[in-house]
């Protein structure tokens, strides 16, 4: 069982390394558009965001290929808004959704509705019945937003993978394997994020997120989801709160 544990860990750690190692060294289409200013106002480069969000979806998709699609559309959804979205102050649901009353598309409300459509299939692929494909995709999508509401300080939204996805690896099974692939990706991507050399953006955020989010799905049956799906409407209705506790942290 730690072996079946062990080899979605390493896999995804190493390829989160050696893709963030490869995209910073050929920063593709030029350095200028990788760079993002942090919290502090320094340059940080965005180049973990993709390489996490493939290692997760591969690492995640050899055990549950749908595990492997969830991730990848979220993480694609995060790349959109990371790229379009660059220099757009808006933050939160209701911004966005308030532009989109206005008739403004924003690539927040383009990466929301994509991810919580993405969730909600990857839900109805996992569970058999009606009431627990809902509840499924809530979880996946909800997690996958809700790590990104806590990535406002370097390290902050890897750590909280971490410490959110721990508790999978002591189950049996193919959660267990995702959940590894998860936490491998997060922790091989944490010290480099602390030390502020990379940042993973929303492409890694919610890449990260969807992949806990399937972990949930696979380990749990229906209370436990329920549980877990109010938990992730409730941080999405309190997501400015959130934020900002995290941050002042």
């Amino acid at each position: 069982m730690i072996f079946r544990r062990a080899v979605p860990f390493a896999l995804a750690a190493g390829l989160t390394r050696a893709g963030t190692a490869v995209l910073r060294a050929s920063a593709p289409g030029g350095r200028a558009r990788w760079e993002r200013a942090n919290h502090a106002g320094r340059a940080v480069g965005l180049y973990a965001g993709p390489a996490t969000a493939l290692a997760v979806a591969f690492a995640a998709g050899r055990v549950r290929p749908v595990a492997g699609l969830a991730v990848l559309a979220a993480g694609a959804c995060g790349a959109y808004d990371d790229i379009a979205g660059a220099g757009d102050p808006r933050r939160g649901f209701r911004a966005h959704l308030g532009a989109l009353r206005r008739g403004e598309v924003t690539s927040g409300a383009v990466k929301l509705f994509g991810i919580g459509g993405a969730g909600l299939v990857a839900g109805a692929l996992i569970a058999e019945r009606p009431v627990d494909k809902v509840l499924a995709g809530v979880v996946i999508a909800g997690a996958a937003h809700a790590v990104n509401l806590v990535d406002v300080r370097p390290g902050r939204a890897a750590a909280a993978v971490l410490a959110l996805g721990a508790p999978g690896l002591l189950r049996r099974g193919p959660g267990a394997e995702l959940a590894a692939a998860v936490t491998g990706a997060a922790a091989a991507v944490l010290p480099a994020d602390l030390g502020e050399r990379v940042m993973i953006g929303d492409t890694g955020a919610h890449a990260l997120g969807a992949g806990l989010g399937v972990s949930a799905v696979v380990c749990n049956g229906r209370i436990a989801l329920l549980a877990h799906a109010l938990l992730v409407v409730a941080a999405a209705a309190r997501s400015g709160t959130v934020s900002e506790l995290v941050r002042s942290r």
